[in-house]
């Protein structure tokens, strides 16, 4: 724990102007970013007397090691340069409102040749239309389906649109006239797009001109006697209504508005957002967050305004957002939202009316979530914090080690050797950290020296990033170190703004999937790299123990242990990410394979094949005879095989498709994982989930 006054700046060296300040840890790792009017006067407040600070605000000030600071010219370009340093450093100890889910989005893709309608999440795209946020993605499909009976606009994947044009049949939708089959030309680009451009008009809320238009021509085919054309417009109408019904009139036809209400107490905030589109609610969304300081209502919205409008210009910004408190100052965040939307915004408190009611109904909702969360989330806090001590009085640890690493190596049969790094942080997956190795040292069943190396590499990183702030000097390792800090691409990994890469994080606790021999080939590791302030332990898999460096017996919890149920839960995703790893290349293997030309022959019997021969080299000169004799090929079967690999050129080698070196033919037969052997790929990449 640090104490504040180490660090404390000269009051007469920070200024009296508009800025934007950081707190840096002893890694250098941003934990807090703040803004200011005055900067003189906001830092003061941190360094007071401790016992005058709000809890987490103490917490704060202690875990920092540094601060520093950016003037700029106004208010509102301090509150963007908040926001943007908000998003790129994600700091532990800032307001973030996270419910750990993406909202869906009704979202029509305009930047395609045929528009598609589809759910989407996630970063928006440039040239897509999105509508909503909705709660629940199954209310965007009941509203599609509705419509589609009067906007048949495509709504199948890039896959199924081309086959249905290779084919020249549409798919299921284009037969009960649910989708207007551009796939085999039943109207043109130009007609879609059109159909796309009327269903996206419906959908922001300019539904009167349209159904009044059906409505008149309904009438004249009635008058007309087409009753069948008739018959069909009254459907479509009924159908729009139908929709309509599920989002009800809450204020005036013309209003687009967001209503922000905050329900909070000392520790915990829960904010509710309704979107308010053509007088009707067209979305909902919600958010609840740690107060990690001593903040006030205003705060909060100006917090939860950022978060709503940062990435958001034009339309997407309404022209009226209602607040349960105004941000203080209040100008600078006005402007700033005028800014995003190009025309003027108001931002204001309901005082009375419908608006006032609404604001209610939405402050309910805010109540609700926040009561929710903390009956869900009162038993996982206490859970982790729990098992967190457990680990640290097991494992005799100072303290509480609130950052995990954990590694697993997976090969096949001593082929293609990788391996993979999870990251916890407070007990809770940080799959942005997450890390995957090619082990690319050696070949071989020996998961002792691949761990070696695995951590290794690692931690050299750590020592480069410590050796360019100038914290660490350690010339015995600075040459391979430097040597072993790239990227996938082979260039030398710099700073990103003066942010240090996430290698440059150590963790309290390193875990390793083994027992003995893999723990001190990992404590080994760091004993040669001189680093001696990260615990070891390893997991062995058949009776659950914990193996300490240098101890004869290992340490054995309760099975009932809190402690041993998260390092189980670290070991498993480790585990698991190696795992998905293997099957990436397993299908990169396949995809070079000529058995992929065999019509009919899916992965399950190409594994058999290649288990039975072991080679393509084999199975080339196996005879149709001895190719039925594998499970599962029948003999018409055997003799397609065997035609397509006598046409395959055989002195054309398999190419890795990462690297581009060729690769030699090696034996199919199933590994330590459970998967097929499979091509190369890029020494080092960022893990992110599918």
């Amino acid at each position: 724990m640090a104490d504040p006054s180490s660090y404390r700046p000269v009051p007469g060296q920070i200024p009296d102007s508009p800025g934007v300040y950081r707190f840096r840890d002893e890694h250098r790792r941003v934990i807090y970013v703040g803004k200011a009017k005055s900067l003189r006067q906001r830092l003061a407040n941190y360094f007071q007397d401790l016992a005058n600070l709000h809890p987490r605000t103490r917490t704060m000030v202690t875990t920092a090691a540094s601060v520093e600071w950016t003037v700029v010219s106004t208010e509102v370009e301090a509150l963007q340069l908040e926001y943007s340093w908000i998003k790129e450093y994600d700091p532990r100890f800032n307001v973030k409102y996270r419910d750990d889910k993406s909202y869906p989005y009704l979202a029509v893709t305009m930047n395609e040749e045929f528009p598609r309608v589809q759910v989407m999440r996630g970063h928006k795209k440039k040239g897509v239309r999105y509508f909503g946020p909705y709660g629940h993605a199954w209310a965007i499909r009941d509203t599609v389906d509705l419509l589609l009976r009067v906007f048949p606009v495509r709504t199948c994947s890039a896959g199924v649109f081309k086959n249905a044009a290779r084919t020249g049949r549409p798919c299921l939708l284009g037969y009960i006239g649910k989708c207007s089959a551009p796939c085999v030309g039943r109207i043109s680009a130009d007609e879609h797009r059109e159909l796309a451009e009327e269903f996206c008009d419906f959908m922001a809320g300019r539904t009167g001109t349209y159904l009044r238009r059906l409505e008149k021509q309904m009438t004249e085919a009635a008058e007309e006697m087409e009753y069948e054309r008739a018959a069909r417009l009254r459907d479509d109408i009924e159908a729009l209504k139908k929709a309509m019904e599920k989002n009800a009139v809450v204020l005036a036809d013309a209003t687009d508005a967001d209503l922000i209400a905050v329900a909070e107490d000392e520790l915990e905030a829960a904010v509710q957002i309704f979107h308010v589109r053509g007088g009707r609610v067209r979305g909902q969304r919600g958010w609840v967050t740690d107060k990690v300081e001593e903040i006030t209502t205003g705060a909060l919205v100006e917090h939860a305004l950022q978060q709503l409008y940062g990435e958001e210009t034009g339309d997407s910004v309404p022209k009226e957002v209602l607040v349960p408190a105004l941000p203080d100052p209040l100008e600078p965040v006005q402007e700033w939202l005028t800014g995003r939307r190009g025309s003027n915004v108001s931002l204001r408190i309901p005082q009375r009316g419908d608006k006032k009611a609404l604001m209610e109904t939405v402050a309910r909702n805010a109540q609700q979530a926040l009561v929710l969360h903390k009956t869900k989330r009162a038993s996982d806090l206490t859970t982790r914090s729990r098992a967190l001590e457990e680990i640290a009085e097991a494992l005799d640890l100072d303290s509480a080690p609130l950052r995990i690493e954990c590694y697993d190596i997976s090969h096949l049969q001593g082929d293609d050797v990788v391996a993979s790094m999870v990251v916890f942080e407070d007990g809770l997956q940080r799959k942005s950290e997450y890390r995957r190795f090619q082990i690319k040292g050696f070949e071989g069943q020996d998961d002792v020296r691949s761990m070696h190396e695995v951590i290794t590499r690692r931690f050299k990183r750590y020592i480069a990033e410590k050796e360019k702030t100038g914290e660490w000097v350690d010339e015995a390792s600075q040459e391979v170190a430097q040597d072993d800090f790239r990227d996938a691409s082979g260039n030398t990994l710099t700073e990103d703004n003066g942010r240090p890469k996430k290698f440059a994080y150590p963790p309290q606790l390193v875990v390793v999937d083994g027992g003995r021999p893999q723990v001190a080939a990992a404590k080994k590791a760091l004993d040669e790299l001189g680093i001696d302030d990260v615990a070891v332990c390893g997991l062995a898999k058949r009776l659950e123990e914990v193996w300490l460096p240098d101890e004869e017996d290992p340490v054995v919890l309760p099975r009932t242990s809190e402690g041993l149920y998260l390092l189980q839960r670290v070991r498993d995703e480790a585990h698991r990410f190696a795992i998905t790893y293997q099957r990436t290349k397993r299908a990169k293997r396949f995809r070079s394979s000529p058995l992929d030309d065999v019509p009919g022959l899916g992965d399950t019997r190409k594994q058999a094949l290649l288990k039975h021969f072991g080679s393509l080299k084999k199975l080339r000169s196996a005879t149709i005879d001895q190719i039925c004799e594998v499970p599962g090929i029948g003999r018409k079967t055997a003799e397609t095989i065997a035609v397509a690999l006598a046409q395959a050129a055989p002195a054309a080698p398999a190419v890795n498709t990462a690297t581009g070196e060729i690769m030699e033919e090696e034996p199919g037969t199933m590994g330590s994982t459970g998967e097929p052997a499979t091509a190369g790929a890029p020494d080092e990449r960022r893990g992110q989930e599918t």
